[in-house]
């Protein structure tokens, strides 16, 4: 559901399958088209390392900032629906290879613990591959309950990420 106050959110964006790069651009495309959705801001790319157990290609991660008037249900509903119009096809492995997963990291003050979503997004303060790009791109930013991005980012563990470009 759409309101008359816009919000900043973040969305972590990642592919390791077909042409990642071409796979992102797509997707901030998409995001960019959204209804309610508005002053897309976009990191550099990074190759990063896979995150867990299972051995695939390495990925592609960026992140996005945008102002919307979307809450935090509508606007992660749309990247999932979008996800699956830009080839994201189930069964997923967990942890493993993707053509695109477009992940709802932080959507102004909001918390969010459900089923269905959490925010702030649990992982971020483990993830290089999240906090590097968003560093880039919102380095103040307060992670509601975690900390500023800067700070997260200066302690979480460098697995190798390379910015591209």
């Amino acid at each position: 559901m759409a309101s008359q106050v816009w919000q900043p959110a973040y969305i972590g964006l990642g592919s390791n399958l077909g042409d990642p790069t071409a796979r992102l651009r797509a997707a901030l495309d998409a995001i960019a088209a959204l209804q309610g959705v508005s002053a897309l801001v976009v990191s550099p790319f990074y190759r990063t390392a896979p995150f867990g157990p299972v051995a695939q290609p390495d990925f592609v991660n960026a992140a996005a900032g945008v102002l919307t008037t979307l809450d935090p249900e509508t606007l992660h509903a749309a990247l999932k629906d979008l996800e699956l119009r830009l080839g994201r096809r189930p069964p997923r492995e967990r942890w493993g290879p993707r053509e695109i997963d477009l992940d709802l990291l932080v959507h102004g003050a909001a918390r969010r613990d459900t089923p269905t979503l959490s925010l702030p997004h649990p992982g971020i303060p483990q993830r290089d591959f999240v906090l590097y790009p968003l560093r880039d791109i919102a380095p103040d930013l307060l992670v509601p309950g975690l900390g500023r991005v800067h700070g997260l980012a200066a302690r979480v563990e460098d697995r190798g990420a390379t910015r591209l470009g």
